[in-house]
């Protein structure tokens, strides 16, 4: 089984943020326990009395307002979102990170959690389309932090498989998607973070944490199909979604 993690980054109501993201990893069951303990260990290095109180929230560590991060130096403090982002990259070929990027007024009048999950759930089923054409006929399953809004995407997942999304029926996914706590999800944290890394790619200008996993987005033919940017104010945007799909 393929699992696709999601979490958030950014709001869809805060009208001083340009972007909303939905983002995170696709990767093989087995790799599951490899990641989680992997964080574990990061989670006893910081707190090494009760290393299971630590989540890895993303902006939670940038902001540095609540414990154990009201203790580091910023930089400190950004080490160890890069540290978490290095569990991704260092992670086997297989396991490919996914986000979506709505530019929200480019999108007026529709929602962009909506927007961002109809585009990921497109894109994951098409990768695991193109591993089925290759002999892995593994189904997927998406798994999602439990702060998004489960009823109604769970609804949405229903009627992906069953009427489509705008770019076809869904037809790879085992399940509807299964929500979880991130607190209990070492992988949802994982999650948060890479939402976090496109979020502040596009929003602020900050690639740093991008480019620890830009080369782990799912990509094909030269097309980089794990990321999307949405918006409709530069068609000579320069970011690498948007250059790969103009090179084709």
């Amino acid at each position: 089984m393929h699992l696709l993690y999601l979490d958030d980054s950014g709001s869809a109501n805060n009208p001083n943020e340009e972007y909303f993201v939905l983002g995170g990893i696709s990767l093989f069951e087995a790799q599951a326990h490899w990641i989680t303990q992997r964080l574990d260990n990061l989670a006893e290095d910081i707190n090494p009395g009760d290393p299971y109180s630590v989540e890895f929230h993303a902006s939670d560590i940038f902001s540095r307002r609540s414990s154990p991060w009201d203790r580091m130096s910023r930089d400190e403090a950004r080490g160890v979102i890069k540290a978490v982002l290095r569990a991704m990259a260092d992670l086997y070929e297989s396991a490919r990170a996914f986000a979506c990027a709505i530019h929200k007024n480019s999108f007026p009048s529709d929602d962009p959690i909506e927007l961002a999950f109809e585009d990921l759930c497109s894109r994951f089923d098409r990768y695991l389309a193109r591993l089925r054409d290759s002999g892995d006929r593994q189904r997927g399953l998406l798994i999602v932090d439990r702060s998004a809004r489960e009823t109604s995407l769970q609804k949405m997942a229903l009627n992906f498989r069953v009427l489509g999304t705008k770019w076809g029926v869904i037809r790879n996914l085992a399940d509807t998607p299964f929500f979880v706590d991130s607190t209990a999800s070492r992988i949802v944290q994982l999650a948060d973070h890479i939402a976090y890394a496109v979020f502040r790619r596009y929003n602020a200008g900050d690639s740093q944490y991008f480019d620890i996993i830009a080369d782990k987005f799912d990509s094909a033919d030269g097309v980089m199909h794990g990321l999307a940017h949405k918006q409709n104010v530069n068609p000579s945007c320069m970011c690498p979604a948007c250059m790969s799909r103009r090179s084709i």
